[in-house]
């Protein structure tokens, strides 16, 4: 097969470090690679990527635009990295011909409302929920909330804006907040749907895990199975380390896989990768979140697969494309990643010990990725880590002790940003 004509559509909200893993491995192939994202089409163009605008706040009109850009010489394949771009792949990949999921099934995942009362519909394991608009009293809501819960909005990735409550002041102080960032110029300016609602979800207690497949033509395959050994019981929900292959006993890997296909199925997903998020314990897998996109980030290079250690990108891309070669599974070694948590928010100045923490056995690689001087926010309002740890080892013990040894010798340094008055809405902001 010649694959040097294959030609790459890659969706994206931003070019970043996880955009350039999937164009480098599309190219390392000989594959044609094109971008599109929601940059804004009047600046001009850092990357020279010659990248097409696109607004995936109206999917279907990005899709036509997509459509119109590339009528005369199509894709062979549309790749979406992140959630917002996700149903103009769908919508784009439909009206070209090209394997994908239906429209109808990713837009179920981008809101977190809909995908629990689908989930729910099919009788799966979810928490107890409720929504409610933010213009309605909160002294009315709180009456009928049960605590523990978790408040969070409909749309936002990466845990931005999740607040564990246990009582009614904090409910009433974590709807304060998570307002004040939805009302946010940084968020507005996204023009997500439902950013005027919030989703209230019982606390489930349990370990946490995470789920990375692959959809083919409605059959999942499951890539890897990360341990997220951090205990992760709020406030706040920054992620931080994934360890791989799981330590879960065989039974609980078992029914996980299992109610991650039921899960799929019932969101009426079929073809291309997934994410998804469970928390597990006596009562079996619960589901937090099924996404119809790889794993975020730079957290991929913490998965290599079959005899020639090829990596998801490659992987994803093959399968996108039908250049075979899919059929692998996870290298024998274990491996896993710490997503550096923000300690707090502010400018961020240096980063010390950085040489000592690569000189940890077992740490294959630290990718400090926070620019010097730009402002970083700490979680809920935050949704960017520091940078990534890698490591592999011959067990996952040995794993995740790398990871926080390596962790334990970096020292990150920040100053505090001084307010600053948005030019349009006027609001101060620190």
């Amino acid at each position: 097969m010649n694959i040097s004509r294959k030609k790459l559509l890659i969706l994206a909200s931003k070019l970043g470090y996880q955009t350039r893993g999937f164009a480098d491995a599309a190219e390392a192939l000989g594959v044609e690679v094109h971008f599109a994202t929601d940059r804004c089409h009047k600046l001009d163009d850092p990357w020279s990527d010659g990248a097409v605008p696109l607004h995936f706040e109206t999917p279907q009109e990005a899709a036509k635009e997509i459509i119109q850009r590339f009528a005369s010489d199509p894709p062979d394949a549309i790749l979406a990295l992140g959630d917002r771009p996700t149903p103009t792949a769908a919508y784009a990949a439909r009206a070209l011909g090209l394997a994908g999921n239906a429209p109808e099934a990713v837009e179920r995942c981008r809101s977190k409302l809909t995908q629990r009362e689908t989930l729910h519909a099919a009788g799966l394991p979810v928490p107890e929920f409720l929504s409610f608009t933010l213009n309605e009293s909160v002294e009315n809501i709180v009456a009928q909330v049960k605590f523990p819960c978790v408040v969070k909005p409909l749309s936002l990735a990466g845990s931005q804006g999740v607040i564990r409550v246990d009582g009614e002041n904090e409910f009433r102080a974590a709807v304060s907040r998570i307002r004040s960032l939805l009302e946010s110029p940084e968020i507005q300016v996204t023009r997500e749907p439902g950013l005027d609602r919030l989703l209230i979800e019982e606390y489930i207690p349990g370990r946490e895990v995470a789920v990375e497949g692959l959809l083919d033509h409605g059959t999942l395959k499951i890539l890897a199975i990360f341990d997220k050994p951090d205990s992760l019981e709020g406030p706040y929900f920054e992620e931080t380390i994934y360890v791989t292959p799981s330590r879960l006993p065989s039974e609980e890997q078992s029914a996980l896989r299992d109610c991650a296909a039921r899960a799929v199925h019932a969101l009426g997903l079929t073809h291309g990768p997934v994410h998804a998020e469970f928390r597990i314990n006596e009562r079996g897998p619960w589901i937090l979140e099924i996404a119809p996109r790889p794993i975020g980030g730079l957290c991929s290079r913490a998965l290599r697969f079959g005899p020639q250690r090829i990596s998801l990108e490659e992987l994803l891309l093959r399968h996108a494309l039908g250049l075979g070669g899919t059929n692998v599974v996870r290298e024998p070694d274990a491996s896993g990643v710490m997503m550096i948590p923000v300690p707090r928010s502010g400018i961020f100045e240096r980063v010390e010990g950085l040489e000592e923490a690569e000189r940890v056995p077992s740490v294959s690689e630290i990718r400090i990725t926070a620019r010097v001087k730009d402002y970083v926010a700490a979680w809920p309002e935050g949704s960017s880590y520091l940078g990534f740890i890698f490591a592999r080892a011959e067990t996952p013990d040995e794993v995740e002790a790398a990871l926080r040894a390596a962790h334990a010798k970096l020292l990150f340094e920040f100053s505090p940003r001084l307010p600053v008055e948005h030019p349009v809405t006027g609001r101060i902001s620190a």
